[in-house]
Formats: structure tokens, C-alpha cells, sequence
């Protein structure tokens, strides 16, 4: 799994590009404990972040673990967090574990 913080020219809204497998046997931390102190205060800055998952190949129930908790720590520390683009393997596990509202 790659996560890279982007910033829109036009906008100057950030996104956050999720691309490759958010699965078991790929993730290991949760974002806001491996994201730089730049890329913390950029979002912290930001106060929003939308977060794309069309790039992604293949999700589990950890990768849907990740995302909430992504969700619950930016929300923390004050962003707010949309999730766009999430594959159907992911929006059939999160209504299986009645999250749909937090993934599109």
C-alpha cells in the first residue's frame, strides 16, 4: 500500500491517494502514526481530506479497519475526512459490519 498527501493547485484542497492492497498482509500502523510531522500539520492546516481509493487493487476487513481509524484520528485532531472511490469489496464488508456511512 502506497498513501501519498497531494494538494490541489486550483483548490488547495488535500487528498490523500491510497493505491495497491490496504490488507493484512500490508498495513501496519495506522496513517496518523506513520504520516510525517509536515504531513500532520498540513492536514491539521487543511482542516479537510479527502481520502481516494480508486487506485486500490484489493481491500480487507483491515483495510477497513484502517480507514475508521483513520477517519476517528483525523477527526481528532480536527479534520474531516471523506472517503471517495472505495471498491466494492470494501463497501460489502463495511455494510456487513453496518459502517457504509464511513465509505462511499
Amino acid at each position: 500500500m502506497q498513501a501519498n498527501l497531494q494538494t490541489c493547485e486550483e483548490t488547495q484542497n488535500l487528498s490523500l491517494i491510497i493505491s495497491g492492497d490496504i490488507d493484512q498482509l500490508t498495513l501496519s500502523k495506522d496513517y496518523w502514526l506513520m504520516a510525517s510531522s509536515k504531513d500532520k500539520a498540513r492536514l491539521q492546516k487543511a482542516s479537510k481530506l479527502r481520502v481516494d481509493l480508486a487506485d486500490v487493487v484489493r481491500g480487507d476487513s483491515a483495510g477497513l479497519a484502517w480507514l475508521i481509524n483513520l477517519k476517528r484520528d483525523l477527526k481528532q485532531h480536527g479534520v474531516d475526512v471523506t472517503i471517495q472511490n472505495s471498491p466494492a469489496k470494501l463497501i460489502e464488508l463495511a455494510k456487513l459490519s453496518n459502517a457504509e456511512q464511513l465509505i462511499e
